[in-house]
C-alpha cells in the first residue's frame, strides 16, 4: 500500500452521553505514543464520525460509549463504513458494555472493545499491533 507517516485514530464520542474523560484519556495516551488523533467532541452522530474519518484519511476510529447504545452506534458506523467504500478503516472502542455483548460487537465488525480499568498502554500496544504500520 506504500502508506507511511504516523497512524492516524479519530476519537469519537457518538450519541447523547456526554461523559468524554475516558475518550480524552485514550487520546492523549495515543498522542503520546506518537500517533495523530483527531478528537470528535461530545454528540457525534455515526455519519459524522464517519464523514470525519474519511476526510482526515483516519486509520482507525475508537468510539466511547457510556450510555446503553454500544450495540446500535457499533454497528451503525461500521454500516456506515462499509456504504461508503471505506471498510479499511478498523473501528475498536470502550466504555461501559458488558461481557455479553463484546462477542456479537466484534461478529459485527467491531476490532477491538476495551472495558473500564483497560490500561492505556494496552490500547496503545493495541493499536500499534492491529492498525498499519507506520
Amino acid at each position: 500500500m506504500g502508506v507511511s507517516g504516523p497512524i492516524r485514530v479519530v476519537i469519537a464520542k457518538p450519541g447523547l452521553d456526554g461523559h468524554d474523560r475516558g475518550a480524552k484519556v485514550i487520546a492523549r495516551a495515543l498522542r503520546d505514543a506518537g500517533m495523530e488523533v483527531i478528537y470528535t467532541g461530545l454528540h457525534q452522530t455515526p455519519e459524522q464520525i464517519v464523514d470525519t474519518a474519511i476526510q482526515e484519511d483516519a486509520d482507525a476510529i475508537g468510539l466511547s460509549v457510556l450510555s446503553g447504545a454500544h450495540n446500535t452506534l457499533f454497528a451503525r458506523v461500521i454500516e456506515l463504513l462499509k456504504e461508503r467504500d471505506a471498510a479499511d478503516i478498523k473501528v475498536f472502542g470502550g466504555g461501559i458494555i458488558p461481557e455479553a455483548d463484546i462477542p456479537p460487537l466484534k461478529a459485527a465488525g467491531v476490532s477491538a472493545i476495551f472495558t473500564p480499568g483497560a490500561p492505556t498502554g494496552d490500547v496503545v500496544t493495541w493499536v500499534r499491533d492491529h492498525i498499519r504500520v507506520a
